[in-house]
């Protein structure tokens, strides 16, 4: 699963311009990176249909949100611009690294350090990049969080919340 995640931050990074900043690079990659490797564990367990419900319902949720509140303070981007409350892509890096961390890895503590972390770093790419406030990350990640961590029980015994990291 590591492996998986760690190929698709270096395809993420080949695609981008030679130019670009690879913190940026590293936390766009993992807005993609971590879902899919999560997507792939999910399928593995047969637990793909409460997955793929749980991620459309966190991206419905940030794009209503950065949508319903475009035009307020706490959706202005530090570039002035919009539609920036809560990051998008700190809450599909939260969202892969918590199903992750809570269903494919629960009872290994280190990977769910490290997955959380890369989260964290996804999270701080975005406010080094100047795309948005500490606020609006911190918010994203949480949704994110929340969702990945959740078991809505389709296909399962039942509803649950793990998010792994067991001592």
């Amino acid at each position: 699963m590591i492996r998986n995640v760690l190929l698709a931050a270096v395809l993420g990074a080949a695609a981008q311009p030679a130019a670009a900043d690879p913190f940026e690079d590293f936390g766009t990659a993992m807005k993609f990176g971590l879902p899919l490797a999560a997507a792939a564990c999910a399928a593995r367990d047969d637990r793909l249909e409460d997955f793929a419900v749980r991620g459309a319902l966190q991206a419905v949720l940030v794009l209503g949100l950065k949508t319903w509140l475009d035009g307020t303070p706490v959706s202005v981007r530090p570039s002035g611009e919009g539609k920036g409350f809560p990051s998008g892509h700190s809450a599909a890096a939260a969202f892969g690294a918590a199903d992750l961390a809570g269903k494919c890895f629960p009872d290994d503590p280190a990977a769910g350090i490290g997955l959380y972390g890369v989260a964290g770093l996804a999270a701080a790419s975005r406010v080094h990049a100047g795309e948005h406030t500490a606020q609006q990350v911190l918010t994203g990640a949480l949704i994110g969080f929340s969702f990945g961590a959740a078991d809505f029980g389709i296909g399962t015994e039942g509803a649950s919340f793990n998010v792994g990291m067991r001592f």
